[in-house]
């Protein structure tokens, strides 16, 4: 199949992230956000983000003007006919949420248009059965920040078509991104590792065998992590973090899954790190 629109379904981090790959590369691209300052204020960083590619020299004057002109915000779902032949959602990482707008998009959108979601941990197959195309659904974890990070997880849902893979596949190989396939299980193989580790490194601080940045410290300098565990979690969200332990530590029953209490705390407090300016660390915001 051939992709020639996309829409992104939105305007947080990553879907900004992912509608600026797409543009990047060629394709038209809508992303939708019914909060139209959020579709302002992701315009205003995917321009930044194009201005330090031009600085860098990876990126011309015409090129950032072609690829922002690709780039169309969409307030309103439902105020014209839906032409993408690929949407994307990147909304908040909540199942029900997730749901919905696979209702709504199965609703409003072509027959032929590929779904996919870009979930960290959820159940591909049981957002997919919300829709009467199944097997036109699928997951694409993209890392986080997306214009950055090689890496793409795709995950097939049990009624995926080999199709539907393949377009995907063709998509991430089309962004520049290196994919691996991933069977649909609570967190993939990415957050599966990562999360626990970082629940982990804050049961450390928790039970006070070492302070919030030695514990960075040694991930870094003794393991050759390019960012602490609590760093990483506070650019990640807090949030995102509790959230993610829980699914796992529902899916898979196992009490290694537990979400540590002081992780629960701070999301509690309001602490959810960079993106309110305090988690484990002070931020301006």
């Amino acid at each position: 199949m051939t992709i020639k629109e996309v829409m992104v379904i939105g305007a947080g981090q990553m879907g900004a992230g992912i509608a600026l790959v797409f543009a990047r590369s060629g394709y038209q691209v809508k992303l939708y956000d019914s909060d139209i300052e959020a579709l302002k204020r992701e315009r205003q960083y995917i321009e930044k983000i194009f201005e330090k590619d031009m600085a860098k020299g990876k990126m011309e004057a015409d090129t950032k003007r072609e690829a922002l002109n690709r780039l169309q915000p969409v307030v309103d779902l439902e105020a014209d006919p839906i032409t993408a032949d690929f949407m994307i959602e990147a909304v908040v990482e909540k199942l029900e949420v997730k749901k919905e707008v696979f209702r709504k998009l199965d609703e409003l959108a072509p027959a032929h248009t590929v779904f996919a979601t870009n979930t960290s941990s959820l159940p591909i197959t049981e957002i997919a059965a919300v829709t009467d195309r199944a097997e036109q659904c699928i997951g694409m974890h993209f890392m986080n920040p997306v214009p950055v990070m090689e890496l793409v997880e795709i995950i097939r849902g049990l009624e995926t078509s080999e199709a539907t893979y393949q377009t995907v596949q063709e998509l991430t190989k089309a962004l520049g991104k290196q994919d691996v396939e991933v069977k649909d299980f609570p967190g993939f193989v990415s957050n599966r590792i990562l999360m626990p580790m970082i629940n982990e490194a804050v049961y450390t601080v928790f039970e006070g065998i070492s302070s919030i940045e030695d514990v960075d410290q040694v991930m870094k300098l003794g393991m050759n992590h390019p960012m602490g565990p609590l760093q990483l979690a506070d650019f990640i969200g807090l949030d995102t973090c509790l959230s993610i332990m829980e699914i796992l530590h529902e899916g898979f029953g196992d009490s290694k899954y537990r979400p540590c209490p002081l992780l629960r705390q701070y999301v509690q407090a309001g602490r959810l790190g960079k993106k309110t300016g305090r988690g484990f660390y002070t931020y301006s915001v």
